[in-house]
C-alpha cells in the first residue's frame, strides 16, 4: 500500500498543480470545448502509473507480476491520486475560481480523467505483466 500512496500522491499533487496552472496558461474549462493544452493532462497519470507499477514490480514482486495484480495496484494508485485531485478541484472551485467558472465543466473533466485513468491502468498492467496465471 505504501507504493500506491506514494505514486497516487504524486499523481494527485501534479494534478492539483495542473488545475491551478491552467488559468495562468489561459486555459479555462468551457462547455463542449476542449483546449489542445488540456489533452496533455493525461501525461500525469500515465507517468505516475508507469513508474508506480514499475517500482511495485521491482521492489514488492521481485520482478514477477501477473496482470490482475498489476491492475489491482494500478486502481489503488488511481484511487489515491483521484481523491487528492478531486480535493484540489473542490478547493480551486470554492476559493480561487471566478464566478463564471462552472462546477459542471470541472466535473466533466474529472469524469473524463477517470475514464482515461482506467484505460491507462489496463495499458500499464498489460505492459508490466510478465507472470502467466494458469486457470486449471
Amino acid at each position: 500500500m505504501k507504493n500506491a500512496v506514494l505514486s497516487g500522491g504524486i499523481i494527485g499533487i501534479l494534478s492539483i498543480i495542473w488545475i491551478f496552472a491552467m488559468p495562468r496558461l489561459g486555459v479555462m474549462p468551457q462547455k463542449d470545448v476542449v483546449s489542445p493544452a488540456e489533452y496533455f493532462s493525461f501525461i500525469i497519470p500515465a507517468i505516475g502509473l508507469f513508474f508506480g507499477i514499475m517500482s511495485y514490480r521491482k521492489n514488492d514482486c521481485n520482478g514477477q507480476m501477473g496482470f490482475l495484480e498489476a491492475l489491482f495496484q494500478s486502481f489503488k494508485i488511481l484511487i489515491v491520486g483521484g481523491i487528492i485531485a478531486v480535493f484540489g478541484s473542490i478547493l480551486y472551485i470554492s476559493y480561487v475560481s471566478s464566478s463564471g467558472d462552472n462546477i459542471k465543466d470541472f466535473s466533466e473533466r474529472i469524469f473524463g480523467a477517470l475514464i482515461v485513468g482506467v484505460l491507462l491502468a489496463f495499458a500499464v498492467s498489460l505492459l508490466f505483466a510478465n507472470k502467466a496465471n494458469k486457470l486449471d
